[in-house]
């Protein structure tokens, strides 16, 4: 692009290419009236004959239905309200340095300033329209200019959250220059007029596709097609005018820290894959247990630091840390951060809109105890629950050839029981009395106590089970998966008890047509997980309570990888092999290993919630 006054130039031509489909659909829907007018007109002034009266009359009837259809199509979409980005907005009060800079980028640059600014939970930012009238103050309070409409304002500057804590302020500067830059081609009015157009169609087309099948949802049926026609015919003249206004905003930025702009741009990088590991492998779990983290953004400096440290690519990256970060441009990051916290476990996971006895905060300080251990104890619940409820026939194992009084006790799970090395069953009539055999031909006194259960759930009865019945797991798996869908549906039930879409609007957020329609969480952090991951989850946290309850580990945060396991204050990251060995093969020799190695007793009872 030789200037930025030539990309303006080809992302007004586009403008106009996609204003004059909006013409000619008006073309399209007046032209029965105009026919209808010249047949009148002929016929008043004798150029027509009699037999042109039926035409008129037809003209005339194709006029009205064609005006009505139109005026319902402007209705529904300039009534429709276009989707908002889910931000945080943040006044000037409250960050005034952070304004200060932006306004002095968009001097450098010769463009309007933003006209606010607002952080998201995401790794990226840009402009975005917020003049729409259901978009601004109430009436009584809007600006007027001379000729009674609301004075035209810049778009708002949506900055990604995670960039504020990691990134520094010149850092910051670099990255947002080019994104200032975009106000310029957007005061154009025709490069505005054609997006607000655009936006129009597509909440008009959101709004259609909540009539669902209802008879009285034809109209709006009717319009959504309309809508879905004109966005396909201007589909491509709309993605080459906003490439045009991108590379436009780029060349204007080029004179503006480009060096620095490289660095920041790896740090973008960075910066999401910090993030993403932060929401998948940390915040989610706490998120199904109705916790939140309430500093995620702080979280995603230690995340990064930890993965600078792993990874030697990203080696060096951490020693920037001693310059100022761009979070002290606020004057209370840690309020802001909270917000921004909770809209995130809003938008990944679906949470409620305000903290309550169900939805608490959690601070990195108490997770290892309020969120990894309660995780792991609430699994295996769950485990022990649906083995209860297993049927019997799905846990026999076939009979033995021939009983041997000196073999190890058998379990409650009809299979060998691993005692620890140097235990012997006790032998029949030690307590000084003889052997005696009940009636029913089933083992003696002593063989029954030996036989039984120890009290309370133990490590030993998953791995039994799992171990000796090749049936048990695929049947575990299911019942595992039926019972997490199970939660998941009550949990939902709640969700939409509780009326999210008004909790937003009492809080003040307009998510717009057809953004929240379909329900939170709007971007899944991860697909459904199978019964095979479900079960490997739940026998690893089993694990992980007996090694806390018997060998002294602890739950620990792990910033790349969450929950984790802490053996004299070293964390083992070797229990996922063994684990998959006994849940995909039924081979638990190499979890037993590891149990020896440790020093768990996987016959001894667990604590669970």
């Amino acid at each position: 692009m030789a200037s930025p006054e030539t990309g303006v130039l080809a992302a007004r031509a586009r403008a106009l290419a996609v204003l004059r489909i909006r013409s000619t659909a008006r073309a399209v829907a007046l032209l029965p009236a105009a026919v209808a007018v010249v047949l009148f007109a002929g016929r008043a002034t004798g150029r027509l004959g009699a037999g042109w009266d039926l035409a008129g009359w037809i003209a005339g009837g194709a006029a009205v239905v064609s005006l009505l259809l139109a005026a319902l199509v402007t209705v529904v979409v300039a009534r429709a309200r276009p989707a908002l980005s889910p931000s945080v907005p943040i006044s000037e009060k409250s960050a005034p340095d952070l304004y200060r800079l932006v306004r002095d980028l968009a001097e450098r640059l010769d463009v309007p300033a933003p006209s606010a600014i607002a952080l998201t939970p995401d790794c990226d930012s840009w402009l975005e329209d917020r003049t729409h009238r259901a978009h601004g103050p109430p009436r009584g309070l809007r600006r007027a200019d001379g000729a009674g409409r609301r004075a035209p304002e810049a778009p708002v500057l949506v900055i990604g959250s995670p960039f504020l804590w990691w990134m520094r302020v010149a850092e910051l500067r670099a990255l947002l220059a080019p994104v200032v830059a975009g106000t310029g081609p957007s005061a154009q009015p025709d490069i505005a007029a054609a997006r607000r157009f655009i936006r129009g169609l597509d909440a008009a087309v959101a709004v259609a596709a909540r009539t669902g099948g209802r008879l009285h949802g034809l109209p709006l049926r009717f319009v959504g097609r309309v809508a879905r026609l004109l966005l396909r015919a201007g589909r491509e003249h709309a993605t080459i005018m906003e490439r045009a206004v991108a590379a436009a905003a780029s060349e204007r930025a080029q004179n503006v820290d480009y060096g620095l702009r490289i660095v920041a741009q790896e740090q973008v990088g960075l910066a999401y894959a910090g993030w993403d590991r932060l929401l998948t492998r940390v915040a989610l779990p706490a998120w199904r247990m109705g916790r939140w983290p309430s500093r995620l953004d702080a979280g995603v400096v230690s995340a990064l630091t930890e993965l600078s440290r792993r990874d030697r690519l990203a080696d060096g990256f951490a020693s920037r840390l001693g310059e100022r970060p761009a979070c002290d441009l606020l004057e209370e990051p840690g309020a802001i951060d909270r917000a921004a916290s909770l809209l995130a476990a809003r938008l990944f996971h679906g949470g409620p809109a305000e903290p309550g006895p169900d939805w608490s905060p959690v601070c990195w300080q108490q997770y290892p105890e309020e969120v990894v251990d309660r995780k792991w104890r609430l699994e295996a619940a769950r485990l022990h629950r649906v083995l209860d409820n297993l049927p019997a026939t799905a846990l026999a194992a076939p009979p033995p050839e021939a009983p041997d009084p000196a073999a190890a006790p058998l379990s409650y799970a009809h299979t060998p029981a691993h005692a620890p090395a140097g235990h012997r069953p006790p032998a029949p009539g030690t307590d000084g009395g003889p052997a005696v055999s009940p009636p029913d031909g089933g083992p003696p006194p002593a063989d029954r106590a030996a036989a039984a259960p120890a009290p309370g759930p133990t490590l030993a009865r998953v791995i039994d089970r799992l171990a000796h019945d090749e049936r048990a797991g695929d049947l575990v798996a299911a019942r595992l998966g039926a019972e997490v869908e199970r939660e998941e549906r009550e949990e939902a039930a709640r969700q939409a008890a509780r009326g999210s879409r008004e909790q937003d609007a009492a809080i003040g957020v307009a998510w717009g047509d057809g953004l929240a329609e379909g329900g939170l969480p709007l971007f899944p952090l991860q697909p459904p997980r199978t019964g095979r991951e479900l079960l490997a989850d739940h026998v690893t946290a089993m694990v992980c309570c007996a090694a806390v309850d018997t060998a002294g580990a602890t739950p620990g945060l792990d910033w790349l990888d969450g929950p984790a396991l802490l053996v004299d204050g070293a964390r083992r990251a070797d229990l996922g092999r063994p684990v998959l060995s006994l849940v995909d093969d039924g081979d638990d020799g190499p979890l037993r290993g590891w149990l020896t190695t440790v020093g768990v007793r996987p016959e001894k009872p667990v604590r669970l919630v």
